[in-house]
């Protein structure tokens, strides 16, 4: 067999061969589920010659339940607090044995922002080899749907609900990407599971970095946010159109990349779609200051990074994920 016919026939065997899946069918999400749709598009692009150190909370609970589970990666069971102590102890392990496998650290908002965030610090700080991946579906939805650090400003949940006292929650969403940027880490992202090809390529792009890095999945979730399950991508989109959940890319604490948005929605497209943000439609004068606040947030976030688009660029909120002529694709 030639060279050039052995490469052939490689090149179509791939082709031909189902796409690697670290998290399988058969779980138990919530439908419509944003965190499962992220968790599976990470571990495809991240290979199976990797760990997993999974902080409890939603991810950890329905892809678990004793005896099954819905991995086909080793996977181990961390508290809520300490994923990226567990983590950093596998990759110290690894590094020991002399093995290349590659160490990923995952948990949701509460295990990332909050409870979780001491040992995070300290994993970046350390310069530990591992992925960190935070879920980020805006609260603490496994216990209740109760309001965490991530949870956005005015947002309704079980423990900041809307009254005479406040409309929703009265704190801003804390900026923990430039939290772990000022960390000086190799690299540090935002991906949103409305854009596939952006969450891969940002996902191989921090594989083939060395040293810790860390992303930022905004996934929406049905249950806690109060939207129809068939609505999750489109939610997740609007927040990256109208600039509440800017996608961007960090190196060493610098901008390095932006998605930039062609057609900037307003804020109210993004918010009518969730009922945990419905007290801002009934008509209060307090809401409408709230509604004001909230698109000024987003305002800044577009005039901050830069990201309005400059007409029909192939790789921005419309055409990151088209198939153009060719069959090309971002990732």
């Amino acid at each position: 067999m030639s060279a050039e016919t052995a490469r052939h026939d490689a090149k179509t065997l791939r082709h031909q061969q189902p796409r690697f899946r670290g998290l399988e069918a058969g779980h138990r999400a919530c439908q419509g589920c944003g965190e499962a749709l992220a968790a599976r598009l990470v571990t495809e692009a991240a290979g199976p010659d990797v760990m997993v150190a999974n902080a409890t909370g939603c991810l950890e609970v329905f892809t678990t339940p004793w005896p099954q589970s819905a991995w086909r990666l080793p996977w181990i069971h961390s508290v809520f607090g300490n994923a990226a102590a567990v983590a950093a102890g596998m990759e110290a392990a690894l590094k020991q044995q002399g093995r290349r496998t590659r160490v990923l650290a995952f948990a949701g908002d509460g295990g990332t922002f909050d409870i979780g965030f001491q040992a995070l610090s300290g994993m970046m700080e350390r310069g530990h080899d591992v992925l960190f991946v935070c879920f980020d579906n805006e609260a603490y939805m496994n216990t209740g749907v109760q309001r965490s650090g991530s949870t956005p400003h005015a947002a309704m949940t079980n423990t900041s609900p809307p009254g005479t006292a406040r409309m929703g929650k009265r704190h801003m969403k804390k900026d923990i990407l430039a939290i772990l940027a000022a960390h000086r880490i190799p690299y540090a992202a935002t991906a949103s599971v409305a854009y596939p090809s952006d969450l891969r390529k940002k996902v191989r792009r921090a594989m083939d970095t060395g040293g810790p890095v860390f992303l930022q999945v905004h996934s929406p979730c049905p249950l806690g946010w109060g939207h129809d399950s068939d609505l999750t991508v489109q939610v997740a989109r609007l927040a990256v159109q109208t600039g509440l959940f800017p996608l961007v890319e960090m190196e060493r604490g610098e901008l390095i990349g932006t998605l930039p948005i062609r057609e900037v929605r307003p804020v109210t497209d993004y918010l009518r779609l969730q009922q945990r943000f419905r007290h801002l439609f009934a008509g209060d004068f307090r809401a409408e200051k709230e509604l004001e606040h909230l698109q000024a947030i987003a305002d800044r976030n577009i005039e901050r990074f830069e990201l309005r688009g400059s007409g029909k660029e192939r790789y921005d909120t419309e055409g990151a994920d088209t198939v153009h002529r060719g069959g090309d694709r971002w990732a």
